[in-house]
């Protein structure tokens, strides 16, 4: 039996890595999810294998995750998954915490071999744990989305580590007798989750969820070490790896730093030292837009956070499909950091079964977007705003956006002129190729189609 359970978690980690390299592109991401799903049943089954194991407990947890689960995901809104993601991460963390709390208490003989994964898990759990919680309610506008920011904020919060770490070596030197040092650990791994995310502003929120998805992670390979399972460690690492590698690809794709995600209280004030924007900004109604669509050979249409909360996708879905009945070509420009999570547009627009093929990357978008009659702005603010290109006291300057500016003709969808999540004023919106339709985007894109389908 010991033998079968090592080849099942064997083959459960080459399912894991053989999911992970195909949910790299999107025509493979459903295959290698499921893939990965099977890697996890193996595992699953192959643990329930392990004897000794408390099998009416295992069965009340799964009974009660799985309904949960089930009413969850029936439930939840697609414009929520972004807040359900960062709960998923917190519960990672709560889980990794508890197995080094409860291993504690089970094991008194082996605490000295597993003292530094216990410490390891328990304060990345409680760091992940309450750091997640927070960026949901940030995320689902329970608490201000803005930074929160005061004096000797960073002081306190390199304060607040170093006495994490002095307790940690004391906790690693003596476990036997240090108990209440471990719960001290764990009421200050909670209150460094808080004050490591209070700082960063609501537009960073995704690069922050990728980097708590990496730390339940590497909570879960410390867990892995203290129960010595092979299979945790090996998904653990996986993920811990995956979650720095994406955050660093989302910090790449606005050109800053992962520590000037964390650190610079991005957003804090709405103030800027950048140009003052002027101008007037002109609207369209959906019948003269329509007569531009129609006559628009190459067509463009950039989602954002917008299209999420007006549930968009589908009607935008529609409205492509009588574009390329009608002759244009139509393409998706898809920002990595549009939304509220990654990947958040390449969701939405999949659940309307957007061909592959028609999502194209910001990069490879720009170099052709003067070539596009019209670009079509579906609810996104930040990642199409030209004050990072010409703006050098713009707080987002450098950042690289999708250029719609340079495309011909530029329908800009939103309820109002108010600013994006950001909190940033956007001059694309007063330039002399950029028209406003007002109103609920998906209302918006509704009368497009009526227009077409009239015609």
């Amino acid at each position: 039996m010991p033998a079968l359970i090592d080849w099942s978690y064997i083959a459960a980690a080459i399912l894991f890595i053989l999911g992970l390299k195909l949910l790299g592109k999107q025509a493979t991401a459903r295959k290698g999810n499921l893939i990965s799903a099977v890697g996890m049943l193996i595992a699953i089954v192959a643990t329930l294998l392990v004897s000794g194991l408390h099998y009416q407990w295992i069965i009340v947890g799964l009974v009660i995750g799985s309904a949960i689960g089930a009413v969850a995901a029936q439930r939840v809104q697609m414009t929520a998954m972004p807040e359900m993601v960062a709960l998923f991460n917190g519960a990672g963390g709560l889980a990794s915490l508890l197995v080094g709390w409860v291993e504690y208490h089970n094991h008194p003989n082996q605490l000295l071999s597993a003292a530094i994964p216990t410490f390891l898990a328990i304060l990345i759990g409680g760091v992940t744990l309450t750091g997640s919680v927070l960026a949901y309610a940030k995320l689902a506008e329970k608490v201000q989305s803005r930074p929160v920011l005061f004096p000797y904020q960073k002081m306190i919060n390199a304060g607040l580590f170093l006495l994490v770490l002095l307790f940690g070596v004391i906790f690693c030197a003596h476990p036997a007798g240090s108990y209440p040092i471990l719960l001290l650990l764990i009421l200050l791994a909670f209150a460094l989750g808080v004050l490591t995310v209070i700082p960063i502003g609501g537009a960073d929120m995704p690069v922050v969820i990728a980097l708590l998805n990496s730390y339940s992670g590497l909570a879960a390979a410390a867990a892995g070490f203290i129960i010595q399972n092979t299979v945790l460690i090996v998904a653990g690492c996986l993920v811990g790896a995956s979650g720095i590698i994406l955050t660093q690809i989302m910090c790449k794709a606005m050109n800053r730093s992962i520590t000037n995600v964390l650190f610079a209280g991005f957003g804090a004030s709405t103030s800027s030292a950048g140009v003052a924007v002027t101008g007037e900004a002109k609207a369209i109604t959906p019948e003269s837009a329509y007569f531009v669509l129609e006559a628009a050979a190459q067509v463009v249409l950039v989602p954002g956070y917008g299209m999420a909360v007006a549930q968009a996708q589908h009607v935008l879905r529609e409205l492509a499909d009588l574009l390329e009945a009608n002759g244009a070509e139509v393409r998706y420009a898809i920002h990595p950091v549009a939304g509220r999570m990654p990947g958040h547009m390449n969701v939405l627009l999949a659940e309307a079964d957007v061909p592959y093929e028609q999502l194209v990357e910001m990069d490879a978008i720009n170099p052709t977007m003067a070539t596009m009659d019209v670009a079509i702005v579906i609810g996104a603010n930040d990642v199409v705003n030209p004050a990072a290109r010409e703006d050098p006291g713009s707080p987002i300057y450098g950042m690289p956006i999708i250029n719609v500016d340079e495309a011909g003709t530029v329908f800009v969808l939103k309820r109002s002129m108010a600013s994006g999540f950001a909190g940033i004023e956007n001059p694309l919106f007063f330039k002399a190729n950029t028209r406003m339709l007002f109103g609920d985007a998906k209302a918006s894109l509704q009368a497009l189609v009526t227009e077409f389908k009239s015609s």
